[in-house]
């Protein structure tokens, strides 16, 4: 099918190949949900475009906790017998994504060597970053918080593919993101501009420079 081989082609990691056959392709519209909470049957593995993992309480707050990146996947809690979602995946521009069911997901990760070892890497490097993400926010200044995240979404230190112009992201989200308030997130912003540490031009830059934020005690 022109779907699956168009898939196929944008997934150019050769481990993602077994599920790119398997799996259910879908295109998805900016804002559009593409993991709703409820009974987890299924897991996501994305292609390309960022999407964001939103936590919400009963009382409606909510708060961005995660941002894939292409390759990433989301609602494999399922595999550990993980029955109810407990956040929501969102895209953020217009994406496609590989969907696959639980059972086939557990077959594939017993019989394709190169993806269960990938996938077993995945899930190390997210906790790690888990654990950086808590020592982040329990230590370190919004400001502190603010240059990371950007720096995150730039991909930098990413030697496969750096990164250094976000996809569109607004001040609210990177507030949800920092876990701060919106007229902050918009102190600092024009801070680092100021300072020559990000600038627009066709798309916010954030140049390798920001890490002093990050480092500065």
């Amino acid at each position: 099918m022109p779907g699956r081989e168009k898939l196929t082609h944008l997934m150019s990691k050769h481990f993602l190949i077994p599920l790119a056959r398997r799996g259910l392709f879908r295109h998805l519209k900016p804002r559009k949900p593409l993991l709703p909470g409820g009974r987890l049957h299924k897991c996501h593995v994305h292609s390309k475009r960022p999407r964001k993992i939103v936590l919400v309480s009963r009382t409606g707050k909510e708060a961005i906790v995660a941002n894939l990146k292409p390759g990433d996947f989301v609602g494999e809690g399922g595999l550990a017998r993980q029955s109810i979602r407990i956040a929501s995946a969102t895209a953020t521009t217009p994406a496609m994504l590989l969907v696959i069911g639980l059972k086939e997901m557990i077959r594939v990760l017993h019989e394709e060597h190169a993806f269960s070892d990938r996938f077993i890497s995945y899930m190390v490097e997210r906790n790690i970053r888990i654990e950086e993400d808590l020592i982040d926010q329990l230590f370190n200044s919004s400001e502190k918080r603010l240059a990371r995240t950007l720096l995150l979404l730039a991909r930098y230190g990413n030697e496969d593919r750096p990164q250094f112009v976000l996809p569109k992201i607004s001040q609210e989200e990177l507030a949800e993101m920092v876990g701060t308030t919106r007229s902050r997130v918009n102190f600092f912003m024009n801070k680092f501009k100021s300072l020559g540490f990000i600038h627009n031009d066709g798309g916010l830059h954030v140049n390798d420079s920001l890490l002093s934020v990050v480092l500065h005690d």
